[in-house]
C-alpha cells in the first residue's frame, strides 16, 4: 500500500501544512504546480525534499484557480484543459529532474478531480496531457470515468482512497461543504487500516463500502495531519501491510 499527501500547497510568504515532517512518512507526494497553490520556489524546496526522502514525485494539477484553491469547477475547453495539465506537469518535472528524479505520476487535485471522475470529456482530457507528456501514470478514483480514459489510452492507472475523507453509499467523497466529509484523526485512522486491510470504508450513513485501492491520502491540511499520517503509517506496519510506492 502507498501513502500519498497533497504538499507544496503554499505560495510565497504563505504556508499549509509540515511537508518535511510528512515527508518523512508517506511514501509518494502530490505537489501543486502553481494553479491552485505552488509557486516555483516551492515546487523546487519540495521536489529537492521529496527526493533526499526517497519518496516519488507526482504532479498535482489543477483548475487555474488560485484564489479558490482549485476548488472550484470552471469551465475549461478540453484543448485548453490538456495544454494547462501538460504545462503543469512539464514544469514540476523540470524541478524534479533538477532534484534528481521525475514526475512519475499524476493526479488531478479539487475541482478537477472530480470532474474528470464523472465526465469523461474532461478525463480525456486530462489523459491527452499524459499522453504528450510520456512515462507517467495516473492517480485517481476507481470505477470513474478518468480510470477508463486511462485504460483506453493504455495509461497506468492507480485507484486512490482517503484516510480522512467520508464516504458516500456509492463510493465516492462526501462534498466538503456537507457535515462529517472530513474525518478526524482517531476515524481516518480505524479508515485507513479497514481500506488496506479489508478493503471496505464505513460510510457517511453508518453502512460499510468496498474501497478496494493502491493507494491511501492523508491530507497535509487536515487538522493534525502530521500526528494522523504518522499513526497511521505505524498502524498498517503492525497490521503486516507493506508500503512502498506505486509509482
Amino acid at each position: 500500500m502507498d501513502l500519498n499527501s497533497d504538499l507544496g500547497e503554499g505560495f510565497g510568504a504563505w504556508s499549509m501544512g509540515d511537508d518535511a515532517a510528512l515527508l518523512d512518512i508517506v511514501t509518494s507526494a502530490n505537489i501543486a504546480c502553481g494553479f491552485h497553490a505552488g509557486d516555483p520556489s516551492i515546487m523546487r524546496r519540495t521536489c529537492e525534499l521529496a527526493v533526499a526522502h526517497s519518496v516519488r514525485i507526482g504532479a498535482h494539477i489543477s483548475y487555474r484557480d488560485l484564489a479558490g484553491f482549485g476548488r472550484r469547477a470552471m469551465a475549461v475547453t478540453p484543448d485548453d484543459l490538456t495544454a494547462e495539465s501538460l504545462y503543469q506537469i512539464g514544469a514540476l518535472d523540470a524541478f524534479a529532474r533538477a532534484a534528481g528524479d521525475r514526475v512519475r505520476y499524476v493526479k488531478p487535485h479539487g475541482a478537477l478531480y472530480h470532474s474528470a471522475a464523472a465526465d469523461r470529456e474532461v478525463a480525456d482530457a486530462v489523459v491527452a496531457a499524459l499522453v504528450s507528456f510520456g512515462g507517467a501514470s495516473l492517480l485517481g478514483p476507481a470505477d470513474s470515468e478518468l480510470a477508463r480514459s486511462a485504460a483506453a489510452a493504455e495509461i497506468p492507472f492507480h485507484a486512490e482512497g482517503f484516510a480522512d475523507r467520508a464516504y458516500t453509499p456509492q463510493a465516492r467523497l462526501v462534498p466538503r461543504g456537507q457535515p462529517g466529509a472530513v474525518l478526524g484523526a482517531e476515524a481516518a485512522l480505524a479508515q485507513a487500516v479497514s481500506i488496506a486491510v479489508d478493503g471496505r470504508a464505513s460510510t457517511v450513513d453508518g453502512a460499510q463500502v468496498g474501497v478496494q485501492v493502491r493507494s491511501l491520502c492523508v491530507h497535509g491540511d487536515s487538522p493534525d495531519a502530521v500526528r494522523m499520517a504518522r499513526s497511521i503509517r505505524q498502524a498498517l506496519v503492525d497490521k503486516g501491510v507493506r508500503l512502498r510506492s506505486f509509482a
